[in-house]
């Protein structure tokens, strides 16, 4: 037994993280000898906008890999809409039966973070956005939290299980300045201390009134203030910022920028957005709603086969003159469409593995239509 209650890798690899009517059907099914060739497809009928990002991916190639099965998706960090399949999944029933339960929970929990993000940093208007939302979350989660964010679009993290090549950043905990004498002491100690490379981020909101700290904080070397005050004390936060900007200003350092942080919501963005320099998100991206993906067979033995509410039929998406059409597999291409969805794992072999800058890429490049509506 693990020390901490955390599932262990060789557990999802293995299927024995499942629901467990998966493994009781499937034996059943074994016992009669049972296990027909079909086809599921991944799609979520209703999203918490109008898109979402498509992340999770990597997770499911590298399980995936080595079964016997063909798996045609999306390449990560795509954006799509309600009913378009995702991914989509080929083989004998059984062979991939126990795993449904692991694919839907790598794609709905990623997809929702990334979502979140790219939402945010849209919201955000070009000023920095930073996922400081690990905290939120199950610590074993830190590393897919912050990959998500990092695809949906922030431009840096905090938790330092980040995966490799994502920026890390981070400010002071309130308890760093608390455990000196004064403000002004911790302040210099980390001017003093910090490495060069850590921007000179001062907390301005311990003890005394934002104004206040912030000038002071200043004058110890801040190249920005951080403001946290719990909601229970902030009154009107845009009046608090707007008179902090004058007050730096007014005595010499309007050059000092002010970062937000401390609950924000993506309507607290775009409430402070000209007026706060970068924000820190937590909450709103670390446990932001899941996408409700939904894994259904749609071909069985190689005939269109589906539950009631589920359109039968293997499909492709195209991108058409920047439009969106699902067509069945087996139909004519569209003039000048280009399919979406493309084969990860043919026969169990990975022949394309998702890469997180390529993913971000992705999303970055459909934001600033994304902000426009299309």
């Amino acid at each position: 037994m693990s020390r901490f209650l955390v599932v262990g890798e060789d557990a999802i690899r293995d299927g024995r993280c499942t629901d467990v009517y998966f493994e009781r059907v499937s034996g059943v099914m074994a016992k009669d000898g049972v296990n027909p060739h079909v086809t599921m497809e991944v799609t979520a009928a209703a999203l918490p906008g109008p898109w979402g990002v498509f992340c999770g991916l990597n997770d499911v190639v590298e399980l995936l890999e080595d079964l016997p099965v063909d798996v045609d998706a999306m390449p990560e960090g795509s954006v799509f809409s309600r009913n378009e399949p995702v991914l989509r999944v080929s083989g004998r029933y059984r062979d991939f039966a126990v795993y449904e339960t692991a694919i839907l929970g790598f794609l709905c929990h990623a997809s929702g973070v990334a979502s979140a993000a790219a939402r945010i940093v849209i919201a955000a208007e070009g000023r920095p956005v930073f996922s400081f939302g690990s905290r939120r979350q199950h610590p074993a989660l830190a590393a897919m939290i912050e990959r998500a964010a990092w695809i949906g679009g922030v431009d840096g993290a905090s938790n330092t299980c980040a995966p490799e090549g994502i920026p890390l950043a981070g400010t002071m905990p309130h308890a760093f300045v608390m455990c000196y004498p004064r403000e002004e002491d911790a302040w210099r100690a980390f001017d003093r201390e910090a490495s060069p490379e850590v921007p000179r981020i001062m907390l301005a909101d311990t003890f005394s009134d934002e104004a206040d700290e912030a000038v002071r904080a200043a004058a110890c070397g801040a190249t920005a203030v951080r403001l946290d005050t719990p909601r229970s004390r902030r009154g009107d936060l845009r009046a608090i910022i707007e008179e902090v900007r004058w007050e730096l200003d007014v005595h010499g350092y309007p050059d000092v920028q002010i970062f937000l942080s401390g609950g924000l919501t993506l309507e607290d963005v775009v409430a402070y957005r000209d007026v706060a320099d970068a924000f820190g998100v937590g909450g709103a991206i670390a446990n932001a709603p899941v996408i409700d993906f939904a894994m259904d067979i749609v071909e069985m033995e190689g005939r269109p086969y589906a539950k009631r509410g589920k359109r039968s039929g293997v499909k492709q998406v195209y991108e058409v003159a920047g439009r969106r059409v699902t067509l069945p597999l087996a139909a004519p291409a569209p003039e000048g469409g280009t399919p979406l969805l493309s084969r990860c794992i043919e026969g169990g072999a990975v022949v394309a593995r998702p890469t997180m800058e390529d993913a971000r890429e992705r999303v970055l490049s459909r934001l600033s239509g994304l902000a426009r509506g299309g």
